[in-house]
Order: structure tokens, then C-alpha cells, then sequence
């Protein structure tokens, strides 16, 4: 079933990881899917695995982080494919992991400028796009981190708690255009980006796996299509009535 068809759908941080699950299922899904990225190979990789089941997609390199080419690239993929329906503001950063008052002002600003002034930044020039086409589906990739603390990555935390708040107070400013804007919010996901905090963790990889593994109650860390499928039921239509909402998918880790 073409549960997205015919949408013109824009991921960040679409080259690996959840935002590759994402632009890989919405394509399989039929919606033109935009694959924004500053991984270029890994981004061309994606678009040919998406075109060798006759999906349609195309790569654009964008840092999120600047402005002006995020407006020129939403541009030119609304020129390639037409008004953008669909925003999965996915890219994003760990940053630095340690304790608040050993941070630096830089390593709290960098991590600031993608996982939070990048979101500002793709959904300010998506807006118009969808206001164009008449309605839109903004689906933001929060965290479990932006709902709880964990006594680590003091940046990444607030940076999520951020992209919460940003998605229920855009989602009410923009409902009445037929806009949604909801959060997404995973646990954790074997991704890259948790493999690499797995490889530098002193227990080492295994032992990280392990820890993380059990702090799931269904006793394992999930996988990219598992958060996918919840980004899938956000952009499709079957979700015409869901906006301002957080989409928690995290194996009961918030139950407990």
C-alpha cells in the first residue's frame, strides 16, 4: 500500500541510521524523498538503494546549521520534485559527554546550532513550501532525553527537551494551515551515531551493548525501522488528526 504517495518529502541527516530507515520506508511508501545529508557517499548510497526498488529520490548535501543553504536546497528540491509536504528534521548530533560545569561554551553551541538551530532552520523555509501546498506533516526527532534525565550528555539533553517544546508550539501556531508538527522520541537505537558512543565507552563495545540492552524492558536496544515506521505514520494521512503530540517508541523504557 502507498501510504505516502504522491508527498515531496525532505529527511535531514538522511544518510544513515534512522534517517536512512525513514527515506528508505517513505520511498517504498511512494513519496519523493529528498535525502539531506554532509555524508555525500554515504547519502548516494541510500538514493541507489531507494532507485533500485523504482523509488524516487535524490541527494542534496546541506549542513542544517546554515541558513542560507538550507533556503537554497528546499528550494531547488521543491523545483526537482514540488512543494514539500513532509519535513523529518532527523539530523542531529551526540556532542560532548561530560559533566555541565566541565562544558565549554563552544561544545555547547555547536551541538545548539545543529540538533536545535537547524530544526529552527529547516522548519522556517519548509513552512512556506507546505503553506503552498496546503497542508504539511512536521516530524521532529526528539529523544527519551528530551522527557528524562540520565546524568550524561548534559548539551544533547537540553537540545532535545528544546525540539519537544519547539514542535507543540509550532504545531498549535500552524494547525489551522493543515500543518502538523509532532516529536518523535526513541530510546535507544543501534545506530552509528550509539555504536560510536559504544566504541568510546571505557566498558567498550560489548559490555555497552549489554548495559543499554537491559535497560529496555523488552531487553533490547531497537532498531532504525522500528522508529521508521512511527516517522511513516506521522507524514501519511492516516495521522490527519495528530499535532502537537510526542510519538514515544522505546521498548517500555519510560514505563518503568
Amino acid at each position: 500500500m502507498k501510504r505516502v504517495e504522491g508527498k515531496v518529502v525532505v529527511v535531514t541527516g538522511g544518510s544513515l541510521g534512522i534517517g536512512k530507515a525513514s527515506a528508505i520506508m517513505l520511498a517504498r511508501e511512494g513519496a519523493k524523498v529528498a535525502v539531506t545529508d554532509i555524508k555525500d557517499k554515504e547519502g548516494q548510497e541510500v538514493i541507489g538503494e531507494i532507485e533500485a526498488f523504482g523509488g524516487i529520490a535524490k541527494y542534496w548535501r546541506l549542513d542544517t546549521s546554515d541558513e542560507d543553504a538550507v533556503q537554497q536546497v528546499f528550494s531547488e528540491i521543491s523545483g526537482e520534485f514540488g512543494p514539500i509536504s513532509v519535513l523529518v528534521n532527523n539530523a542531529g548530533i551526540s556532542g560532548a559527554n561530560k559533566p555541565t560545569h566541565e562544558l565549554t561554551r563552544e561544545e555547547w553551541e555547536s551541538l545548539f546550532s545543529v540538533n536545535v538551530t537547524g530544526v529552527f532552520f529547516c522548519t522556517k523555509h519548509a513552512i512556506p513550501h507546505m503553506q503552498k501546498h496546503g497542508s504539511g506533516s512536521i516530524i521532529n526527532m526528539s529523544s527519551i532525553y528530551g522527557i528524562i534525565g540520565a546524568a550524561d550528555l548534559p548539551p544533547y539533553h537540553a537540545s532535545k527537551g528544546a525540539i519537544r517544546a519547539m514542535s507543540k508550539n509550532d504545531a498549535i501556531l500552524y494547525a489551522k494551515e493543515k500543518i502538523r508538527v509532532n516529536s518523535v522520541h526513541p530510546a535507544f537505537i543501534w545506530t552509528p551515531l550509539v555504536e560510536e558512543l559504544a566504541k568510546n565507552s571505557p566498558e567498550g563495545l560489548e559490555a555497552f551493548r549489554e548495559k543499554i540492552d537491559n535497560l529496555h524492558p523488552v531487553g533490547h536496544v531497537g532498531e532504525p525501522d522500528d522508529i521508521a515506521y512511527g516517522v511513516l505514520y506521522l507524514a501519511s494521512d492516516e495521522s490527519k488528526f495528530v499535532t502537537g503530540s510526542e510519538l514515544i517508541i522505546d521498548g517500555g523504557y519510560l514505563a518503568q
